[in-house]
């Protein structure tokens, strides 16, 4: 079970390959990831509507750019936050490896760790509770879920990398060069997947 949870943390980058249209370039921050199934959020899908027109007591806490970002298919009209608390990283560890879960509390009231710095934030909470404490906060609508084993088995496919994440991707200021961004700092043949054109026929 370990290395099924191991993956909670890291992101997902779509490969060229990848037909869905949902996911065409996606970046995917997993939030979740077991034997149950896994849950993430699209990092580089952002829309026009602007954090204020939908939670405006939360826009002057939202990053650049500050608009509400499509987190996946599923869920649509549910809003999900991430932020980022300085200070927070814990363990080096994922969850499973030693780090205390994110029910383990730890952080200011109304954010839930999910690993190292970054967690959820409850948009319940009076935005000046969490203020003085959150950087990077991100408003997400819907989410992107896979039922148990599926993700697996479009890993095995080739439908994505699994790379590691770093705390600047989930606060992108230019989220539309993530895709890029993240696989050219990676090793190797990965690297030279970034350089692909938007149409691989024309590679």
């Amino acid at each position: 079970m370990t290395e099924v949870s191991s993956l909670t943390g890291r992101l997902l980058v779509a490969t060229p390959a990848l037909a869905d249209p949902n996911f065409d370039r996606a970046v995917v921050l997993l939030l979740d990831h077991d034997d149950e199934g896994s849950l993430g959020v699209v990092l580089n899908r952002p829309t026009p509507v602007t954090v204020g027109d939908v939670l405006a007591a939360w826009a002057p806490l939202a990053g650049e750019p500050g608009v509400v970002f499509q987190g996946g298919p599923v869920s649509l009209d549910a809003a999900l936050g991430l932020a980022v608390v300085p200070g927070e990283e814990g363990p080096c560890a994922r969850p499973g490896e030693g780090e205390p879960s994110p029910a383990a509390g730890g952080g200011p009231l109304g954010w839930r760790r999910v690993f190292g710095a970054i967690g959820l934030v409850d948009l319940e909470a009076p935005p000046e509770l969490l203020g003085p404490a959150l950087s990077a906060l991100r408003i997400f609508a819907g989410y992107a879920g896979w039922g148990p084993g599926q993700l697996e088995a479009e890993v095995a496919e080739g439908a994505w990398y699994v790379v590691e994440s770093e705390p600047g991707d989930v606060s992108s200021p230019r989220p539309e060069e993530l895709w890029r961004q993240v696989l050219r700092r990676q090793r190797g043949e990965l690297a030279l997947v970034a350089t692909c054109p938007d149409d691989p026929s024309l590679n």
